[in-house]
């Protein structure tokens, strides 16, 4: 009989055979045919492939989101691949927060799996403000899973050390996705945030399957097919943290962003990171390394460990209705 780890391997190398055998399939002439029922089956396979429970109470502090694939939890931080296809350099991208919504939801780096949560401020649930004429997030937010902003190493890009999280990413296509999606991603680019500082990446991507998607492949086809919207990306990190009583938001580069190949060499150096602390090579800062599948981890746990650990949180319940001021409107003026 195969062990746990011989049929996780199995199952990516045959999701993998599946994208090239539909990738290629697309390039063809059968594509001038109806898909097949088969075709059908893998596409829904390849959408359905993570799944998310959850436990707790919504909206408040016990609130988790853990993510599972078909044998089990895993962590979305450690075991999620990198890529979604290697050969066409795309990417998963786990959502934490769907566009339009601001719940400061993330995935939680100091506990076992790495369930989904709500961040807190001084026992509070944190609520990122809405500063007009944005209401919450103007993206699909989320991270790449297996990459790291190592706070042990120093940019040189920037000058400045990671922030200790995954690389996050700003999904901009027309699908409002839901928390705990995980999505296929072409990357476009990135700009570097100097939160507090400390270097925190946000890369620029779209959904593969967004219709747009084909008409972008770099960064500046993002101006010339939504004009406006890399300023208005540049805004929204600049001012959101302002009602909070906190100054704007600084960038490296003067806040330009940087071209696909920048990002992608960006990503790559933070999974080089990533790899270093699961495998407990450097200062995790906090962060836990418990895992299911990821190589060469030394904190892996059997399935039967990581659904006991799911079991902690008690089960999902009904949560309280939030109050409005949640979707209160600030005016922010940044002087001249």
């Amino acid at each position: 009989m195969l062990s746990v780890s011989a049929r996780y391997r199995l199952s990516y190398l045959a999701r993998h055979l599946d994208r090239t055998f539909l990738s290629k399939s697309a390039g063809s002439n059968l594509i001038k045919l109806n898909p097949s029922p088969f075709q059908f089956s893998t596409l829904s396979q390849l959408r359905n492939m993570y799944r998310v429970e959850e436990r707790g109470t919504p909206n408040s502090l016990d609130y988790r989101l853990f993510i599972r694939n078909e044998f089990g939890p895993i962590s979305p931080f450690h075991d999620i691949p990198l890529f979604a296809n290697k050969d066409e350099k795309t990417f998963n991208m786990v959502v934490e927060v769907p566009r339009w919504t601001n719940a400061k939801m993330e995935i939680c780096k100091e506990e076992p799996l790495n369930p989904i949560k709500q961040d807190v401020k001084k026992g509070k649930l944190r609520f990122v403000a809405n500063c007009f004429p944005h209401h919450g997030y103007i993206w699909n937010y989320g991270a790449i899973p297996q990459t790291w902003e190592n706070p042990n190493v120093v940019d040189e890009r920037t000058g400045c050390k990671g922030d200790n999280d995954p690389i996050d990413v700003c999904e901009i296509g027309q699908r409002v996705a839901k928390r705990g999606d995980v999505i296929s991603v072409k990357v476009l680019g990135t700009i570097a945030l100097i939160d507090e500082g400390e270097t925190d990446w946000k890369i620029l991507a779209i959904d593969v399957n967004d219709p747009l998607a084909p008409e972008l492949n770099n960064v500046d086809d993002i101006e010339k097919h939504m004009p406006g919207f890399l300023a208005a990306t540049v805004e929204w990190f600049r001012i959101y943290k302002i009602p909070d009583g906190k100054p704007p938001n600084v960038f490296a580069f003067n806040a330009e962003a940087r071209n696909r190949d920048y990002a992608l060499e960006v990503i790559e150096e933070t999974h080089d990171q990533w790899k270093k602390l699961v495998a407990g090579q450097v200062d995790a800062h906090g962060v836990n390394s418990t895992c299911v599948v990821a190589d060469e981890a030394p904190f892996k746990v059997s399935l039967t460990e990581a659904e006991e650990m799911v079991k902690k949180i008690p089960e999902a319940t009904e949560g309280p209705v939030l109050e409005s001021v949640v979707d209160k409107w600030h005016y922010v003026q940044l002087e001249k």
